[in-house]
């Protein structure tokens, strides 16, 4: 019967809902009147004659004043406790009216009603309080309970709700215990803190307890989740925080900080699952603003392969420096209307009057007559080159593609900067191109080779500064273990690792975008920067911290009951165990804690020329052996970790009846004597690959 009513009450309309609360309160007046004249005289109050007027007078009074203080519009399963303060306010005022009228003698005396009680509206205040009050509370508490089954679904009974610990008891904790009550996915059972004054004591009913308690509370409640109520700590204190948390089988989730708070972007009590940047520990520093406004403000800034994981970040940023233009190159059309769709719906949020004008541009690195047209159209200032092939096993695979697109992209974007007097070009490196053991590293390192080539020729010099920043793994980029293993646990497992031994460094895209565009505003042309990306991050550990925080246990030997296992796959092709930012030792400290400059081997153009006329024409030709050759001889400590793996050639030589396995770790020599051809030819073999107006510069 109780569950019928209050299912009925709330698919009332709210129009009939506030007349029933205002019928309710009629009967509060009456009822809290006739009690306060009992309760002073000691015998039940019988009304006589004209007292019956004084009793009507009583909800005549509230309803107005109740229905003028906004009674009548809050929602009852959502009231709060700071809406007692109100409903003190309205009766307040009732009882005050009530007590005037009350204390005018002529208004009764005519009809027969003498000496009244003063005591009673003070007795009429207090139990009108108390019963409108609790009536509020006790209807959020049967609604509120009724309306999570009824949101639940009709047709299924009403699922448990979780059994969780909030960690933190600050204002925080105590704002998301509140909003949990209300849902139907989370039952909070306790908090856990870390300040010994707070223990034993209660919140909202929920006792604190220390993090010692832990084990304890996980028994007794079977409590499936952690939630981290911190959002001011230091993400080193929050990161030291969750390795504690890290032995228990607990899925552990947090709150989101006080910046995306305050920002506007995220609710308090939107709960997020832990990721590795949590782990990381990494606080942000704060940034240089004359860094970052250096090559951006006011001036028309280009970014390529801006809707990939780094170009679209730097986008992101670029747009709230004030470039005067932000132009889109992309090669992909799906990526480059996802990140133009993205720039403007932040524009219109943002709700400027003068918003930076966007450009997006579909086109290809590798086409160097579209690359000058669009810079020279749109008086470029600076580019962001982040365009490239970087997923090493597919690289590996297609390694031709990478080379037109990671080596002569390169140049003819930077052909095309020299050609439209950029003023600065910055190249987005990788740590694999550091003594590279796979093809994709081995591009990159050759792509930083022709920008310090064009570095050290002064024409160039002149008209563009050539800055490259080096850094490694990015958070959530394409090809990145961590959304690997977030859909391998997800799916149950198993998770795979290559090698139990395989570490890497790794970054949030944000903090690598930022610093970007930092470092390329420093140095004075042809600098290799190299980014801090601190301590290095063993996979394997990764990985079963992310299953650990998942609230699943690792299978294994030791657990043959878990639910995840682990497995180790080996190393895929091009793969090493560990990355480094550094070639050689001489590296050099800059303004900024988390840039640093390294100094590196350069190659002469005239040097460098011939091999790149070498290269495009082993590319045209499918000469893998002399592509592997050519970038033996330019990357300084390139050592390929596998033989040629070029889908396309190894299809070849099986259709052919060879054994690939044999013939993929053999070189193919370049024939005659290849230092005295490079001498003789190069510069013949390469005027065909430089537009005359590059050539002229250099």
């Amino acid at each position: 019967m109780k569950s019928r009513l209050a299912h009925w009450f709330i698919g009332q309309p709210r129009s009939r809902k506030a007349l029933i609360l205002i019928c309710a309160d009629v009967v509060f007046a009456m009822l809290a009147l006739w009690s306060a004249f009992s309760l002073r005289w000691g015998v039940l109050f019988v009304p006589r004659n004209i007292e019956w007027m004084l009793i009507a007078v009583a909800p005549v009074l509230a309803v107005p004043i109740f229905i003028r203080l906004g009674l009548y519009r809050a929602i009852i399963r959502y009231i709060e406790m700071k809406a007692l303060w109100t409903i003190v306010q309205a009766v307040t005022l009732y009882a005050g009216a009530f007590a005037v009228i009350y204390s005018l003698p002529f208004v009764f005396y005519e009809s027969g009603i003498r000496n009244l009680p003063r005591t009673v509206p003070i007795l009429n205040w207090l139990i009108m309080a108390l019963l409108v009050g609790s009536s509020r509370f006790f209807a959020r508490w049967w609604l509120g309970d009724t309306y999570t089954r009824l949101s639940g679904g009709h047709h299924f009974p009403p699922q448990p709700k979780k059994k969780v610990l909030i960690y933190g008891a600050g204002s925080g904790g105590v704002q998301l215990a509140s909003a949990l009550a209300l849902g139907r996915e989370f039952e909070p059972v306790a908090f856990i803190d870390d300040d010994p004054s707070l223990h034993k004591h209660k919140i909202h009913g929920l006792k604190i307890y220390p993090f010692s308690a832990l084990s304890y509370l996980i028994g007794r409640y079977e409590v499936s989740s952690v939630l981290l109520a911190i959002p001011s700590v230091k993400k080193s204190h929050q990161s030291e925080l969750i390795r504690k948390l890290e032995p228990y089988a607990v899925h552990v989730m947090s709150m989101p900080g006080l910046s995306e708070i305050a920002e506007g972007k995220i609710t308090f009590d939107t709960l997020r699952e832990v990721g590795i940047e949590d782990l990381l520990g990494r606080d942000p520093v704060t940034p240089n603003p004359a860094l970052l406004h250096a090559n951006i403000a006011g001036k028309t800034v280009m970014v390529t392969g801006a809707g990939g994981s780094i170009g679209s970040e730097l986008c992101r940023q670029i747009v709230a420096l004030n470039p005067s233009a932000l132009v889109l190159f992309e090669l992909s059309e799906y990526a480059l209307y996802a990140i133009e769709r993205e720039l403007q719906l932040l524009a219109s949020r943002d709700g400027e009057d003068e918003r930076t004008p966007i450009y997006a541009i579909l086109g290809s690195v590798t086409d160097a007559p579209r690359l000058t047209k669009v810079c020279e159209t749109f008086k470029v200032q600076t580019i962001y080159h982040a365009a490239a092939y970087k997923h090493v096993p597919i690289v590996e695979h297609n390694p031709i593609a990478a080379i037109r697109n990671n080596i002569f992209g390169t140049l003819r974007a930077a052909e095309a900067a020299v050609t439209a007097k950029v003023e600065t070009f910055v190249l987005i490196s990788t740590d694999k191109a550091v003594r590279p053991t796979n093809t994709m590293g081995a591009t990159k390192r050759f792509a930083e080779l022709i920008l310090q080539a064009f570095s050290a020729a002064p024409s160039v010099r002149q008209s563009t500064r050539f800055t490259m920043v080096r850094f490694g793994n990015v958070l959530g980029s394409s090809g990145s273990v961590v959304p690997l293993f977030k859909e391998q646990i997800k799916r149950g497992g198993p998770v795979t690792v290559t090698d139990p031994n395989i570490i890497r460094y790794f970054m949030t895209i944000p903090e690598a975008a930022q610093l970007v565009i930092q470092a390329g505003a420093m140095g004075g042309g042809g600098d290799v920067f190299v980014l801090d990306m601190g301590e290095p991050v063993r996979i394997l550990d990764l990985a079963k911290r992310m299953i650990h925080l998942s609230g699943l246990e690792i299978k294994d030997q030791e657990h043959p009951d878990g639910e995840i296992e682990i497995c180790f796959t080996g190393l895929r092709p091009g793969e090493k165990l560990y990355e480094e930012l550094l070639i050689g030792d001489n590296v050099a400290e800059t303004d900024h804690p988390r840039i640093m400059r390294a100094e590196e081997h350069v190659i002469a153009w005239d040097d460098l020329s011939g091999r790149l006329a070498y290269l495009e024409k082993a590319a045209e030709q499918d000469d893998h052996g002399q592509i592997r050759e050519i970038l033996l001889g330019a990357v300084s400590g390139f050592a390929p970790q596998c033989g040629i793996e070029d889908l396309l050639w190894k299809q070849a030589q099986a259709t052919a009846g060879m054994d690939n396995r044999e013939e993929a770790g053999k070189k193919k020599p370049l024939p005659g004597n290849y230092k005295e051809r490079l001498e003789n030819q190069a510069e013949n073999k390469f005027e065909e690959a430089l537009p005359d107006e590059t050539e002229k510069n250099l």
